[in-house]
């Protein structure tokens, strides 16, 4: 078990910064209030790794110091750029069929051509074959994750940024090496790569995860494919670090309206600057078809504090909340 260290002290381990972790929450709820979101236990599974912290405060900085969270009142909001859809592909207009009972409000299941035709859709059905070559084509940068995690079916690690973005855990430096939360299935490296290009209109520099590749509760059957985390297929986006030092934090800047719509027409306003440019990040990955879901604080309670991106093979269908 492992509490959750202050935003500043989390991503560069300062001495210099007080982080006294507060108590509890119970599961299922959030705190009211920014400074209540308390950084609260996190428990791997049995025999598993601890999960990284979690960037959910907004740390005092020392005597002297600014936070790095304080936001400058000249510096300028980036431009939210609306990017047009990929090449040959025309986004879905139509509204979607009332859900069912068990499914979600924002569930959109366009027609099967189109869904092929996306990149969430290509990437997540490559084979290993042409994932390998596509990462080589794209100069990306990469080394085989050793051992390979059961479940992950071509594990990598980054080593190098994508379109000029750091891509790291909340985990201190010097236990990234031999995490396996920095590992990830490459064919998630192709979705992050086309999301860092877009990241970058925003002028960001290093998106901090809380975790990507997560070991599963249980050991998986001989020959049972993974989905999300544990295939590595999926990552928590909990911070993003722009170009000035300016952060956009998912959990003290984006308050959860759950059930709220997040992306179009009758989606929440947020007074917010930061969260506006938030939630305008993640509408635009659904415009391009990146992943296959993006759920955000609007979703429940358990994402308050990340956006859940993920990419998941033979499907024709997107969540974006």
């Amino acid at each position: 078990m492992i509490r959750a260290r202050s935003f500043v002290a989390a991503l560069f381990g300062a001495a210099s910064v007080a982080a006294t972790p507060a108590p509890a929450r119970p599961t299922g709820t959030r705190p009211s209030t920014p400074k209540a979101q308390a950084a609260a236990p996190r428990q791997a599974p049995k025999g598993k790794a601890a999960l990284p912290p979690r960037v959910r405060d907004v740390a005092k900085p020392a005597k002297g110091a600014t936070s790095p969270l304080a936001r400058s009142a000249t510096a300028p909001l980036a431009k939210s750029s609306t990017a047009p859809p990929a090449k040959g592909m025309t986004a879905v207009k139509s509204t979607p069929a009332p859900p069912r009972p068990h499914e979600n409000a924002y569930l959109e299941v366009p027609d099967r051509a189109y869904a092929e035709s996306t990149l969430a859709y290509r990437y997540a059905n490559l084979s290993d074959q042409d994932t390998l070559a596509e990462l080589a084509r794209r100069r990306i940068d990469w080394v085989p994750a050793e051992p390979p995690p059961p479940g992950v079916r071509t594990p990598i690690r980054l080593a190098g940024p994508l379109r000029g973005v750091a891509i790291h855990s909340s985990l201190p430096p010097a236990e990234r090496a031999g995490s396996p939360f920095e590992i990830l299935d490459a064919r998630l490296a192709l979705a992050l790569d086309d999301f860092c290009a877009l990241l970058a209109h925003h002028d960001v520099v290093e998106l901090v995860h809380y975790t990507m590749y997560r070991p599963p509760a249980d050991a998986p059957a001989e020959g049972q494919r993974q989905i999300r985390h544990p295939a590595g297929l999926a990552i928590d986006v909990g911070a993003l670090k722009k170009r000035d030092g300016s952060w956009l934090a998912v959990g003290p800047h984006w308050p959860s309206n759950i059930g709220a719509k997040t992306c179009g027409d009758g989606a929440v306003e947020h007074w917010a600057r930061e969260a506006r440019e938030l939630a305008s990040i993640v509408c635009e990955t659904k415009d391009e078809r990146i992943f296959h879901f993006a759920l955000t604080p609007d979703f429940n309670a358990d994402h308050a504090d990340h956006v859940h991106l993920e990419i998941k093979p033979a499907t024709r269908w997107f969540i974006v909340n």
